[in-house]
């Protein structure tokens, strides 16, 4: 018969001193240690944010199409709108889409303002290899 002391709660397994090493205490835990490593992975998560924002969310270099006209079998003229720093300059990457949506051209643009001014309208003529139905800029990204 094992021996049942009255400290010990009920159903709590009792255990010959010393025969199966230290025990833990219950419900010990290390929050500090937790807290630690969440400030660490916020952190990075942090600068690999403002790492991709700075490379790919630059809103100084924002473009809007003002319109596509002469569409014809081999060409589509794309006007539109940059925003640049103050005298800067960008290259642009305009695209002409058929009517289902395929690619039947692209052109890259060099794009600068004038000192003092941030933004420029320019129109281009975009080259095709079919009928196209719509003129668009996908990007502007600072010159090399």
């Amino acid at each position: 018969m094992s021996e049942t002391h009255a400290t010990i709660a009920p159903g709590t397994p009792v255990f010959p001193p010393g025969r199966y090493g230290r025990r833990r205490e219950p419900g010990r835990r290390r929050p500090v240690l937790r807290a630690l490593l969440v400030a660490v992975l916020l952190a990075a998560m942090g600068l690999v944010a403002a790492r991709l924002y700075t490379q790919y969310g630059d809103p100084d270099y924002q473009a809007d199409v003002i319109t596509y006209t002469g569409i014809t079998d081999s060409r589509v003229v794309v006007d539109f709108r940059v925003t640049l720093p103050p005298g800067g300059s960008a290259t642009c990457l305009l695209r002409a889409r058929a009517h289902d949506g395929a690619e039947v051209g692209h052109a890259e643009v060099a794009v600068t303002t004038r000192p003092g001014e941030r933004h420029v309208t320019v129109r281009h003529e975009v080259p095709t290899t079919a009928r196209p139905f719509i003129g668009e800029v996908l990007r502007c990204r600072p010159a090399d």
